[in-house]
């Protein structure tokens, strides 16, 4: 089921990117869209904890992705949940008879076609830090190989987020999940605010605040500033 040929590939990428500056939450959205590709789930989303212990949406390859993970926040329960008190990964969960354990999230996730899930923590030793969770139209099971290669995916992006810190400090790790969730919320408030103003999905909004980061060398927050910044100039003086 996994793809060593994207894998291989995912890996090359991951290092590249962490050898240079970058932009975390679009290196977040990157991993969503390259665990997708390497196990073959229909929608990849990934959450975080914040210094408050609330979980919080932080990247999807996809509105299904972020539908069913904004879910799992509101309705607090679902695999990425169960993933952040134990600490431990949710495999094999097959979505038609987990009613009992999931009895809100079950059932939404099945009516957006979802069959399967699996979820994996993202750690820093002993802390969990937020989860990759991978969704699946099919009742799909990983062997135990595979779980070991996407729960390296979920490291992969623990790195990423606490990359060229001290880990020991606590402070300073608070510091990076907080940025990372401050740039977040704004990204969302400009790809909603894009969306509503060029009658687009909000999925095309944000391939454009992407494309636009990306040709000019810009971070995404400050692309998605930009753009509220200029949506509002023109609301004021219309």
């Amino acid at each position: 089921m996994i793809s060593v040929s994207d894998l291989s590939e995912f890996f090359v990428e991951v290092a590249d990117a962490l050898v240079d500056d970058y932009d975390l939450v679009d290196f977040l959205h990157e991993l969503t869209e390259k665990a997708a590709a390497v196990s073959g789930a229909s929608a990849v989303g990934l959450v975080l904890a914040d210094h408050r212990d609330q979980v919080r949406f932080m990247a999807a390859n996809s509105e299904s992705g972020e539908l069913l993970e904004l879910f799992q926040i509101q309705a607090e329960e679902g695999p990425c949940r169960d993933c952040l008190v134990t600490g431990e990964p949710v495999v094999n969960a097959d979505l038609a008879h987990a009613g009992d354990r999931w009895p809100r999230f079950a059932p939404q996730a099945r009516a957006l076609g979802f069959q399967s899930v699996h979820a994996f923590p993202m750690r820093l030793r002993s802390t969990v830090i937020g989860a990759l969770n991978l969704f699946g139209t099919e009742d799909a099971k990983f062997e135990a190989d595979e779980v070991r290669v996407v729960q390296a995916l979920a490291d992969v992006a623990t790195i990423a987020i606490l990359h060229e810190r001290n880990l020991v400090q606590a402070e300073f790790i608070t510091e990076q999940l907080q940025g990372a969730l401050n740039s977040r919320v704004i990204i969302e408030q400009a790809k909603g605010a894009l969306s509503h103003a060029d009658a687009i999905s909000t999925s095309e909004a944000f391939d454009l605040l992407r494309s636009r980061a990306r040709s000019t060398r810009t971070p995404l927050v400050a692309v998605a500033r930009g753009v509220l910044a200029d949506l509002e100039q023109v609301g004021g003086s219309a």
